[in-house]
């Protein structure tokens, strides 16, 4: 997929959600812009500034609506436990989270793809048609890892009545849904990191405390210890493989 064809693909999935967050919503106007001229089909300075709005609080859209926020957050739960402050930078985290969400959503971004993008691109759907199809593979991919007690929270609240479907299921009430269940993942998965290297953190600290080394910071001690089981296990590798199997236990 093109970087051209990414970039249309995340404009439609993020339009996506604002289409069908908004009741009233109908299909954006044309944007006709003439230099030197007036111009009757052109769009209101008001409409200008929704659309700029939508793509702006786009990558927001994306991450809820994707895997990203589980990756990130595990990733961030591996620097703390090992405790070397800002190593990995930010930016190799973050960037290894976005790498491994394209790698994690790629079947459901092709099928997005193949039966929203092309169509639209080609005049076969209109637009309103081509947010329709856009959000199905979407709303299947948080279905499927969204708990249904965070599900039942959101249609009870709004008082909606049981879908049939994961397709009738608002894109309001499960996206918040998916949110906060990638949340409790992430969080489990950060929990059992941390037991290893709290471990090691708790002998070093009794270690010390008999030999009467109160004065010397245990963390000076048991960093190259965590360190060095880290790499000896492989820990880059088990923690992206889990993730991995997270997505898909098969």
């Amino acid at each position: 997929m093109t970087r051209k064809r990414m970039l249309s693909l995340m404009t439609v999935l993020a339009m996506s959600l604002a289409w069908q967050s908004a009741a009233y919503a109908e299909p954006l106007p044309g944007i006709d812009i003439n230099i030197g001229g007036d111009s009757a089909g052109g769009t209101s300075a008001l409409s200008i500034v929704l659309m700029v709005t939508v793509l702006t609080v786009a990558p927001s859209f994306l991450i809820l609506m994707t895997s990203f926020t589980r990756i990130v957050i595990v990733l961030g739960f591996v620097r703390t436990s090992l405790g070397t402050q800002q190593m990995p930078p930010n930016q190799v985290l973050i960037g290894l989270a976005l790498f491994l969400t394209l790698f994690v959503m790629s079947p459901t971004l092709s099928q997005v793809n193949d039966t929203a993008l092309q169509p639209y691109m080609k005049g076969e759907l209109t637009q309103t048609e081509a947010l329709e199809k856009a959000a199905v593979p979407m709303k299947k991919f948080m279905f499927q890892h969204t708990r249904e007690k965070d599900l039942l929270l959101f249609l009870n609240y709004t008082k909606a009545e049981k879908p049939k479907t994961y397709q009738d299921i608002p894109i309001t009430v499960l996206v918040p849904a998916y949110a906060i269940s990638e949340l409790k993942t992430a969080f489990q998965m950060g929990f059992m990191i941390f037991i290893p290297f709290l471990i090691i953190d708790m002998v070093v600290s009794s270690t010390l405390m008999a030999m009467g080394m109160m004065m010397l910071p245990p963390v000076m001690i048991s960093l190259p210890f965590k360190i060095l089981l880290f790499v000896l296990v492989d820990g880059w590798y088990l923690v992206i493989k889990s993730l991995l199997l997270s997505f898909n236990p098969s």
